[in-house]
């Protein structure tokens, strides 16, 4: 079983409890009484279940920062800002985080829309807490979350200690999911590995071309490196054709919906890169807690992360004593062995990466649930 978990953490405990709700983007900026952070992430679309979860662990650090006297004498407001996972909607995101009075931003989720607007929030010293993992949006910033150079190395752990001698890549051309597929078979050839890549587009309803041509060189292993609303037509579809073939699916398809719509049987057919959603990790035991008390839902896989993130910010805030973008980067960037609900967080000051990441390999287990692969 590969491990590459972080030490157990102890997360600030709930205190109070105020009404959360999806934040709809203001007509005009927030008062100075408050602090506004934007959460950006797909709130809609294929991701939705994702963006949603980014959302409410963001809200729920709010509600408890609120609750505790806020920071700076402010109360933190969440302003929630939908991207559909779109570079397209990428400037109009910052757009609406600027007029919404927004100091940081906590976002955006997915690469694609990153490596556009990244560069932007900082352009307008809005100071940007990235979801994303791509290693063209590193430096902007800081992230809570694994980059694509810490989760290539599992990947390659894991797959070369299955003996397999040849992979086919299913690779999504999106941002992340072509660069985390690139670093993995570099690692994997120089392994003694044959990989060979076929690029699949989004939003085709069969992939069954895709396979077919990758399993006509029979190989041990097909790799999807695909967001879950593709990866889960090719598990399904890959365990119809081809169901003694191993499957390995990158991180972007570790969401709860991924099980649903490719059934048990198929998801339970493939390995999985990523990170266990909150209940399964031990530093997010309140984190879990208190999400269900306030949301009547079990957390998914990154709303623990915004939450994280919300925290630091906060921390960085009343470290520095105003929100001025300079004295905050500095401060955000100074964050050394915080303890949350992701595990300890530390940042590199160059890149505003974590040093340490919870990624690990997950298999679905019979109640449809990821968990780390035994």
């Amino acid at each position: 079983m590969l491990r590459r978990t972080l030490r157990s953490a102890t997360v600030i405990g709930f205190a109070g409890a105020l009404a959360a709700t999806m934040t709809a983007l203001p007509a005009q900026a927030s008062h100075t009484s408050e602090i506004v952070i934007a959460l950006e992430a797909p709130l809609t679309g294929d991701q939705s279940n994702n963006g949603k979860d980014q959302l409410r662990g963001a809200q729920l650090a709010a509600m408890q920062i609120n609750a505790n006297g806020g920071v700076l004498g402010k109360k933190i407001k969440i302003v929630g800002i939908d991207d559909q996972a779109n570079p397209d909607k990428a400037k109009a995101a910052v757009a609406a985080a600027k007029k919404a009075g927004a100091h940081v931003v906590v976002g955006p989720y997915n690469s694609g829309v990153g490596v556009v607007n990244l560069p932007i929030y900082v352009k307008n010293k809005i100071f940007p807490m990235r979801m994303t993992s791509s290693l063209e949006t590193q430096g902007f910033g800081a992230t809570t979350q694994p980059m694509n150079s810490q989760i290539a190395p599992a990947e390659i752990d894991y797959i070369s200690s299955t003996g397999v001698k040849s992979v086919v890549m299913l690779v999504d051309p999106s941002d992340y999911t072509s660069s985390i597929a690139t670093q993995t078979a570099a690692g994997l050839t120089a392994n003694g590995i044959s990989v060979t890549q076929i690029a699949v587009p989004e939003g085709n309803a069969s992939y069954s071309d895709q396979i077919a041509q990758a399993l006509a060189s029979s190989p041990g292993m097909i790799y999807s490196s695909t967001y879950y609303p593709e990866g889960s037509i090719i598990a399904r579809e890959l365990l119809a054709t081809a169901p003694t073939t191993a499957c390995f699916m990158g991180l972007a398809n570790v969401d709860p919906s991924f099980v649903t719509e490719s059934g048990l049987a198929a998801a339970q057919h493939c390995t999985f890169s990523g990170v266990p959603a909150a209940p399964q990790l031990p530093s997010a035991k309140s984190y879990t807690k208190a999400y269900v008390k306030e949301f009547k839902k079990q957390p998914g896989v990154w709303g623990d992360f915004t939450y994280d993130a919300v925290y630091v910010v906060a921390a960085a805030l009343k470290k520095a004593g105003t929100t001025n973008y300079k004295a905050l980067k500095k401060a955000v960037l100074s964050t050394k062995n915080y303890e949350g609900a992701t595990g300890s967080i530390t940042f590199k000051k160059k890149t505003g990466n974590r040093t340490e990441v919870p990624v690990e390999i997950l298999e679905v287990n019979n109640k449809g649930i990821f968990v780390v692969a035994q």
